[in-house]
């Protein structure tokens, strides 16, 4: 797990000064060594590292590492779960190697593959090759999008700079990109809270999208004449008999959670007492081993604080169990940090970066999570109201127009209330906006999850900006998602978009940079991709039912557990953030929507931003705290980075 930056094309002294930029300011993903590769030359390639040291922490996992025979060079960031096998494979077939690591496997199986070693690999990933041979650097990023890359193309007095990295800020910290606000980026910002991929916070700057890879030409180095391809999509259809696919899924859980194991430093499991943690929990105990450790993060506030159930779990499972107690005093004090550690706007990696603090401060350089059990197996309740959407959404396609506009128009007078407040931003105030979409599938998640009503998104961020991505998306993802889903059930079609978006978008992106600002490595073994196949391709009666339950997962992962532990209500792991922060931030979120410059700079408008404020203030209902905490996230980090839209 590291940083990697680099550069591809018309190489200068400049550019040279703008990877170690890049590598530097990524420190914290990789502090235990560093390295710098060039190619000599120009055109050529620079390649730089920061590394954290997790298997074979000798100096032979020193990067970048070099083919001594090929002369290929690669940075990589990642784990490759499967590189004990793959190893046995190309040393029967006589290659030899120097390292224990992952990273000496993945470039002798280049070298023996090509691009065709993309396939071949089980794990999260964000690497560059330099291939001499073919002149050119190759990219690439894991099939789930664990581990982000980000690229930029920019025009030196030589030629055209392909620049890359595992950070957007690493970017910026070369000095050789416009500090410009990307309007699509903010479009997708203000719908969701998050920058949705392939747009960024930056404009020029790019996200490589999940199980793609990049070619890059060392002579023409321009982000328009290489295009992703993708290696890898996520299946649609489950195609094996329910025996064989259940079968399969075990299969497959019991594999990762062995891989996923693999660690030359302290490694634990984050156990919360839910279902998917404590599955996660169940599978690493099962995978034999030394005795599995586990901890839990607490709270003094007895509305957030499931200490009792993980304790619980871990009796059961017999786990060394560590708990950790996040105060409101720690949390105040290290919220600047936090808020400073973001890689890009979102509104929901606070939590993330607190975890990871404490689990590093605990001594842990990897840490096991559950992600991914309530997108795979229907555990949130988008899986029942989705559907319900559907149909009452198709079913009110089928009157006129002129009834449905008076409809809408009846739903928007009931739900404004006081004609300068502001209306529900959730639930039933969002109701001429579910029957707008007609049963869309994809434009009722996007409706359900987006942080406001359309009527309300238009008067804060205003209608230009928000027509640079029409529905929260930009227009080529939202085709490409609208396709994934097309020959889907309903059920499986809101997993696969939970799966994309809420997980790809957002969660793993959030991790990954708020662990990695402390140093921590965060494994997902539920997202390892032969996990989601297997899941994929179980039908949707045993998948999801009964819905929100998981009972296929409890029932493969954890059945000597004690069912009861989990007979309460769904929770999610949330810090108190509404309860710490309403009043401590009160003055500093005041402070930032008052600046009239500074909000408008980022094409929010400032009556619609303090009128939502004052709502909320005021307690007035369906104004959820993120519906604030998204806008001053995004005015918080654009001041900190000097960003504005033009």
């Amino acid at each position: 797990m590291c940083g990697i930056a680099g550069a591809v094309g018309a190489i200068d002294p400049g550019i040279e000064q703008a990877v170690r930029a890049m590598s530097d300011a990524e420190s914290h993903r990789g502090p235990d060594d560093s390295g710098v590769f060039q190619s000599g030359g120009t055109p050529g390639a620079v390649l730089g590292f920061r590394r954290l040291a997790i298997i074979d922490l000798s100096t032979d996992g020193h990067q970048p590492m070099i083919d001594s025979r090929q002369g290929n060079a690669v940075v990589f960031n990642g784990e490759i779960y499967n590189y004990a096998e793959l190893r046995r494979e190309l040393a029967a077939e006589g290659v030899e190697f120097r390292s224990k690591g992952d990273t000496e496997v993945l470039l002798k199986g280049y070298a023996r593959w090509g691009a065709g070693v993309l396939g071949r690999l089980r794990g999260m990933f964000g690497f560059a090759l330099y291939d001499p041979g073919r002149r050119e650097v190759l990219l690439a990023r894991d099939r789930m999008g664990i581990k982000p890359l980000y690229t930029a193309s920019i025009q030196r007095p030589g030629g055209r700079v392909l620049l890359f990295a595992s950070e957007l800020r690493a970017l910026l910290a070369t000095g050789l990109l416009p500090r410009q606000l990307d309007p699509q980026g903010l479009a997708t910002y203000m719908w969701n809270g998050f920058m949705v991929g392939p747009a960024t916070a930056i404009r020029g700057v790019s996200l490589l999208p999940p199980g793609a890879s990049l070619r890059v030409s060392l002579d023409s180095a321009h982000s328009s004449e290489a295009r992703p391809e993708k290696y890898w999509s996520l299946p649609t259809r489950a195609l094996k008999s329910e025996e064989e696919a259940i079968a399969g899924l075990k299969e497959a859980l019991d594999s990762a959670s062995r891989q996923h194991l693999v660690s030359d430093v302290p490694l634990g499991v984050f156990l919360s007492g839910g279902v998917d943690s404590s599955a996660v929990t169940a599978l690493a105990v099962r995978a034999g081993g030394q005795r599995v450790k586990t901890f839990h993060i607490g709270f003094a506030e007895a509305g957030f604080d499931e200490s009792a159930y993980a304790r619980r779990v871990a009796g059961a499972l017999g786990t060394e169990h560590l708990e950790l107690q996040l105060t409101q005093d720690r949390f105040r004090g290290d919220l600047g940090a936090a808020l400073d550690s973001l890689d890009q706007p979102t509104f929901d990696a606070i939590n993330t970066y607190f975890v990871s603090r404490l689990v590093r401060e605990a001594g842990f350089t990897v840490a096991l999570a559950g992600t991914g059990g309530d997108e795979l197996f229907g555990g949130y309740s988008s899986f029942v109201d989705l559907p319900r959407g559907r149909r009452v959404g198709r079913a009110a396609g089928l009157l006129p127009g002129s009834i449905l506009a008076r409809a809408a128009d009846l739903v928007r007078r009931w739900n404004r209330g006081d004609p300068d407040g502001v209306p529900r931003q959730t639930r039933w105030g969002k109701l001429a906006d579910v029957l707008a979409t007609g049963g869309d599938e994809l434009g009722l998640y996007q409706v359900s999850y987006g942080l406001y009503t359309q009527e309300f998104l238009a008067e804060l961020a205003g209608s230009p900006t928000l027509a640079m991505a029409p529905s929260g998306l930009p227009p080529e993802r939202a085709a490409e998602l609208a396709d994934l889903i097309r020959e889907a059930t309903p059920l499986a079609a809101v997993g696969l978009l939970e799966l994309s978006l809420f997980i790809g978008e957002r969660l793993l992106r959030d991790t990954d940079g708020a662990s990695m600002a402390n140093s921590l490595e965060v494994r997902v073994p539920l997202l390892d991709h032969e996990v989601v196949e297997a899941a994929l391709a179980v039908p949707d009666r045993p998948r999801f039912a009964p819905l929100g339950k998981k009972q296929l997962l409890k029932a493969l992962a954890m059945p000597e557990l004690d069912q009861t532990i989990f007979d309460r209500p769904k929770a999610g792991f949330v810090l108190p953030i509404e309860v710490w922060a309403k009043d401590q931030l009160a003055g500093e979120i005041d402070s930032l929507f008052a600046d009239r410059a500074l909000v408008e700079s980022v094409g929010l408008r400032s009556e619609a931003l303090a009128r939502l404020w004052r709502a909320f203030r005021a307690g007035a209902p369906g104004i959820y705290w993120s519906r604030i905490w998204a806008p001053f996230v995004l005015l918080h980090w654009c001041r900190q980075h000097r960003i504005g839209l033009s």
